[in-house]
This record gives structure tokens, C-alpha cells and sequence, in this order.
């Protein structure tokens, strides 16, 4: 997933948990379970809603995901701005809940003493994933945000068509989504 850059991103995660905040009366399903081990690695992100925390992502966006021995997860997020420079923000993601499936996470980009404060921690849901773990597709209950994310730079246009059905059915306009260069 590719998540906030700076410090509008705060404010964006503040807003995703806000009670009341969902504006969907479909439930967002999520896939049971995910293999941290699997899962974990480089993800190049192949489509995305525009969001306020990316604006300056041009291109060569990627998530690297590192498991941790405590369960967490290290996300280190990357990508070309228009100047041609790299921009980087790293956070952690942890298990929403151990009452949900682990495909239920939440992120922060936030400072770690801030971490107590829920609204640091923004939802980062598995909505889709192919079986041999070559692409991703992250979510959250209120459908603002929309990750489509690959273990290649590329997808074929089959597989993208399949993936926006899926997404469609979910309640989530496809129409909003944005490719990335990369």
C-alpha cells in the first residue's frame, strides 16, 4: 500500500476514524487471512484513488513491508515527485484486532509516542489477493482510499479488468481510480 507522505497524512488517518465517518451501508469484505511472510516484500502500486497525502507522487510509487519479530510491520513507502526526487515516509501496520482476520490492519505515519492516540492509525484492509500472492488490492470501510498494488511494475490488462469488476461489486467507483507510472 502506499500510504501518507508528510503531514497532511495525519490529518487524513484522523478523519478515516471518526465515528459515524462511514458513508457505506455494505460491509467491505476482506479476504479471510494473508501469510505475513508472503505478503511482506516490495509492492509497486499499480492504481490508486487520489488522495491529498500522494499529490506529489508522480511516479515509481512502491511499499516495501518488513515483518517484524513483535508482529508488526515496518512499511517504508517510496516515490518520484516531480522534481525528479525520491520522496520516502516510513510507519508501522499492526493486526486491527485479534477478534479479525490478520488481513484487517491499520497504518501510522505518525511519530511512535503519538501512537496511543487511535486516530494516528488509519485502516489498511486486504480486499483482494491473488492466490500466489502476485498483486493486492487495500481498502478501507468508508471507501475513500483504494490501493491497487503488484509484485511487478506492470499488470496485464486481463488481470486489471478482473480486479476492477471485484472492487466494483464492493461498492468502490472505479472510475475515480488513477493509474501510476512507473
Amino acid at each position: 500500500m502506499t500510504i501518507p507522505f508528510g503531514i497532511p497524512a495525519i490529518l487524513v488517518l484522523m478523519s478515516m476514524h471518526v465515528p459515524g465517518n462511514d458513508t457505506q451501508q455494505k460491509t467491505l469484505e476482506v479476504v479471510s487471512g494473508i501469510d505475513l511472510k508472503r505478503y511482506a516484500g516490495t509492492w509497486y502500486e499499480i492504481a490508486r484513488y487520489p488522495n491529498r497525502f500522494q499529490h506529489e507522487c508522480t511516479g515509481n510509487v512502491t511499499a516495501t513491508y518488513t515483518l517484524l519479530d513483535d508482529g508488526t510491520i515496518s512499511v517504508v513507502n517510496r516515490c518520484r515527485q516531480s522534481n525528479g526526487e525520491m520522496k520516502e515516509a516510513s510507519g508501522k501496520a499492526r493486526r486491527l484486532s485479534d477478534d479479525e482476520p490478520n488481513s484487517k490492519l491499520e497504518v501510522r505515519f505518525a511519530p511512535a509516542i503519538l501512537s496511543f492516540l487511535p486516530f494516528v492509525w488509519g485502516n489498511y484492509w486486504v480486499i483482494d489477493l491473488a492466490d500466489d500472492y502476485s498483486y493486492a488490492v487495500i481498502g478501507e470501510p468508508n471507501r475513500e482510499y483504494l490501493w491497487i498494488l503488484a509484485r511487478s511494475p506492470s499488470m496485464d490488462a486481463d488481470t486489471y479488468g478482473k480486479i476492477l469488476d471485484r472492487i466494483t461489486r464492493q461498492g468502490y467507483d472505479v472510475s475515480k481510480l488513477m493509474r501510476t507510472q512507473q
